[in-house]
């Protein structure tokens, strides 16, 4: 199981700079099928349909003009057209599972990834199926007709669509790209409730998030600069097996979390969005308070306090050592105000009281 969840961890590290080549895959697909198709032959006519043409599937144009639905861009930019009701959604990714639970649609989740059944699977109805999003059965997915299917890059790899089939089949398959910022999330909400039919509820959460960073930001803004902290934040704690160190680079949403409180982050300045850092690396660094959304190492707090080599680390040092909640840190939907909201309380308890927890979406 560590073996796998570091590897999908590291993936969806890699993924996150690379998910805006998503869309050029995609492009570079489309262009190979039309190049493919580039040979034509002229049919007269009185010429007979072939079977393919009889069976193609309408664009998303001439579904929309036939009155199916709005036609709008996914957040991957592909064409969709969205059914005028919404009655049953296929959710593959945590992050929207819960932004749709949110929106009171929980009931209208008939399919979803298996990392949101271990996340809110107790949220779910008792019939949900539930599928790796990496390798969705798209057999099992057609055969449901789901009014609408959410999906993220994450499920893309090498190029490849894990949900090609079901695209070529006519579903509506809705690609939401994992966010790099803060401001891409909003915009991801506001598209989810726009598909939906819940173009309030998406806004509402929206200003909430506004209202929070802001409220944050002015707070972290009468910090003096020499009271500042260093900070490191890591995906998973180094082992024997794993000694690498996953952090938040630029161009990350958790790097922007970070600058918001108002400490500053040892990987800011790192080349790569998801850094690899050696634990040497890390020491030298010698930050005054480490973050970790590790969820799978038991007892994580006293595992980094008693690491070997670290014990002159000025966070070790302090026992400022602080587990976050992994699926509102890791997940880019309104949660990640629950997030900030850990971090500056944690980090500067002096200037952040407990008043702040009211901004909570779960408040």
């Amino acid at each position: 199981m560590r073996n796998r969840l570091v590897t999908f961890m590291a993936g969806a590290g890699m993924a996150l700079c690379l998910l805006a080549g998503c869309g050029e895959a995609a492009a570079q697909q489309e262009t190979a099928v039309t190049e493919a198709a580039a040979p034509e032959t002229e049919v007269s006519a009185e010429a007979e349909p072939t079977e393919a043409q009889e069976t193609a599937e309408p664009t998303a144009a001439e579904a929309a003009s036939a009155g199916e639905g709005t036609e709008m861009k996914d957040r991957s930019g592909n064409d969709i057209v969205v059914p005028a009701e919404v009655n049953t959604i296929v959710s593959m990714a945590p992050s929207i599972t819960r932004v749709l639970i949110d929106m009171g649609l929980a009931d209208k989740i008939v399919c979803a990834d298996t990392n949101s059944q271990m996340s809110y699977g107790s949220e779910l109805g008792a019939d949900v199926v539930y599928m790796d999003m990496m390798t969705p059965d798209q057999e099992a997915l057609v055969a449901m007709a789901p009014d609408l299917i959410f999906t993220s890059g994450m499920s893309s790899k090498d190029g490849v669509d894990a949900f090609g089939s079901v695209r070529d089949a006519g579903a509506c398959v809705a690609d939401i790209p994992s966010a790099e910022s803060i401001k891409a999330i909003e915009e991801d909400l506001l598209f989810i409730g726009e598909c939906v039919g819940e173009t309030g509820k998406a806004q509402a959460l929206v200003d909430e998030m506004e209202e929070a960073i802001s409220e944050i930001r002015e707070i972290a803004d009468t910090i003096p600069e020499e009271e500042k902290k260093t900070v490191l934040f890591e995906l998973f704690t180094p082992s024997a097996d794993y000694p690498t160190i996953y952090t938040a680079g630029p161009g990350t949403y958790i790097n922007e979390m970070l600058e918001i409180v108002g400490v500053i982050n040892i990987a800011a300045d790192e080349d790569a969005q998801w850094p690899a850092l050696t634990e040497e690396a890390c020491v030298g660094a010698d930050p005054q308070v480490i973050l970790t959304a590790d969820m799978y190492t038991p007892d994580v707090i006293n595992v980094l306090l008693n690491m070997e080599g670290w014990q002159n680390v000025t966070a070790i040092k302090d026992g400022a050592v602080y587990q976050l909640n992994a699926d509102q840190v890791n997940q880019p939907n309104h949660h990640v105000i629950d997030a900030l909201i850990e971090m500056a309380t944690f980090i500067y308890p002096e200037y952040f009281d407990e008043s702040i927890e009211e901004l909570s979406p779960a408040a």
